[in-house]
């Protein structure tokens, strides 16, 4: 598997220079890089609606119909109206985290005797709820925000990629070496 892995480094290298180069966009053109995100979803669940559909008629499983036929027209309408969607995602998450940092508190609140640091607990659900309360008021802000941390991200994860790409490179002479 080495061997497969090492002769293939460029594959590693491209693939984090891919992410490099997105996470770079996602700096410097936040609304771009929203788009593209928002476009590749649209075209995933398009997509998966589709196979959702072949899947549900071959099983003759009408729960696996409908469902692809939501996957479909989530895809329609992401293509159709991309703002929407992007704003709608955005108020999913903020409200995901104002239901999370809620339920945090409440957990931290029962379990306070078995606990210890539980106002630990407490201030992070405060934070989650906090950051679901500016993603709602200010979901421009919290989409560029967003975007920079799924940025910063990116960067990391290619640098990663890019490093262990280069380690295989020089990895493969080595496994030629054992070969021979």
């Amino acid at each position: 598997m080495i061997r497969t892995l090492a002769e293939h480094w460029w594959v590693l290298l491209l693939r984090g220079l891919v992410a490099i180069l997105f996470g770079v966009v996602a700096y410097a053109r936040p609304g771009v890089a929203i788009a593209f995100l928002v476009l590749l979803w649209g075209a995933y669940a398009f997509i998966d609606g589709i196979f959702e559909v072949v899947a549900g008629v071959r099983a003759k499983y009408g729960a696996l119909v409908l469902l692809g036929i939501l996957g479909i027209a989530a895809g329609v309408i992401t293509f159709l109206w991309p703002g929407v969607t992007a704003v709608t995602l955005l108020y999913i998450i903020a409200f995901w985290a104002i239901v999370a940092g809620a339920l945090q508190i409440a957990a931290a609140i029962r379990l306070r005797k078995e606990v210890e640091g539980e106002w630990l607990w407490i201030l992070s659900g405060a934070c989650m709820i906090l950051l679901g309360m500016l993603l709602m008021r200010h979901p421009e802000a919290g989409a560029v925000s967003v975007m920079w941390l799924i940025g910063a991200f990116a960067i990391a994860w290619g640098v990663l990629l890019v490093i262990l790409a280069f380690r295989l490179k020089g990895h493969l002479g080595k496994v030629a070496a054992k070969a021979a």
